[in-house]
């Protein structure tokens, strides 16, 4: 099932994603249609039974296209809504909050509740059917399911142009559209940087493949700067950093499957991190000037990768979470720690 979730996806995103746009209307209805935004959804909840690496084989390949939809947090948010038991609506969603730092709190207003704070960074609220937040409550953290209209929006973007907005709420919000949270805004934060790092290996196996092409083409001095050795020994570089960032992926989808161990999460967002930053420079290197122009894809892909690589924690926050986690085992717990992730 997997080749043909693939291919199809493939089929859908190729010709397609490569836009300037900062949403693509016709290309999420396309996504939408095929059932792919609900590929993390459990079958009771409107799932098609695709296991955790098919739907992340899904995001690697829209990554790849840098395709302008909110695919990765649609996904996220329709599973946390799943597995706190609150109806999935249709159409874009996203995740609140997506930096540590800010918090969103949730109180009792009678027989329903009150949703109060701000967040900002939120991808694509401002297309967002319903913003799913992890709220801190007195009982515990709580998934709030918070509607379009019941907050104030700035909007914003990254590097990308993909939106990135600021929200603002103190909202009634009915009982029914709350409930206890299978994990905290820790946990969410680190979801988050698991498909990140999924993303990022899509994009950057796309700019490895796009570089090579350009490299066996783009002549100079009378034959194709692919015959260089200083262009072979970048683009050697590249594939290396590529291949870190797909064995990161299967990390981060093997810890999004295994609700999340930190270890796991922290390794491969770091190493996803600096995959990018050392591959983005490399491609652009092989390409040259034309690498920027606003007619070529590799400027789409290496805007994303600088974007995702700093989203959900970069790789010096991660590389820390993961010191931490090397020192708190000591000399006598490492070994068994890397060995039981």
């Amino acid at each position: 099932m997997s080749d043909l979730l693939t291919d199809a996806a493939e089929r859908l995103f190729a010709g397609r994603a490569a836009t300037e746009q900062g949403f693509d209307p016709a290309l999420w209805a396309a996504v939408a249609e095929a059932g792919f935004a609900a590929a993390l959804l459990p079958e009771d909840a409107g799932g098609a039974g695709t296991t955790v690496a098919e739907a992340m084989a899904l995001l690697r390949t829209a990554a790849a296209h840098a395709a302008p939809i909110p695919l990765a947090e649609t996904m996220l948010a329709g599973r946390l809504l799943a597995l706190a038991g609150l109806a999935v609506p249709p159409g874009v969603l996203t995740l609140a909050p997506v930096r540590l730092a800010d918090r969103m709190a949730l109180h009792r207003d009678g027989g329903g509740w009150r949703l109060c704070g701000s967040a900002s960074g939120i991808p694509w609220a401002r297309h967002a059917a319903a913003v799913v937040v992890v709220a801190e409550a007195a009982e515990g953290p709580a998934v709030v399911r918070l509607d379009a209209g019941g907050f104030t929006l700035a909007e914003g973007r990254n590097l990308a142009g993909e939106p990135r907005d600021r929200i603002d709420a103190d909202t009634r919000i009915a009982a029914e559209a709350a409930a206890p949270a299978p994990f905290d805004a820790i946990a969410l934060h680190a979801a988050g940087a698991a498909l990140r790092s999924v993303q990022i290996a899509g994009a950057l196996a796309a700019a490895l493949a796009l570089s090579v092409q350009y490299a066996q083409t783009r002549v100079q001095f009378g034959r194709p700067i692919g015959r260089f050795q200083a262009i072979q020994h970048s683009l050697a570089i590249l594939a290396g950093q590529s291949a870190a960032a797909l064995a990161a992926a299967d990390m981060a989808t093997d810890a999004l499957a295994r609700a999340l161990p930190p270890l796991l999460v922290g390794a491969a967002k770091a190493r996803a991190g600096e995959a990018a930053s050392i591959g983005a420079a490399l491609a652009h290197q092989v390409h040259g000037a034309i690498g920027f122009t606003r007619e070529y894809r590799l400027h789409r892909l290496t805007q994303r990768l600088w974007s995702w690589r700093d989203e959900f924690g970069n790789e010096a926050t991660w590389q820390a979470a993961v010191g931490r986690i090397a020192l708190a085992a000591g000399p006598d717990g490492l070994w068994p720690t890397l060995t039981a992730a």
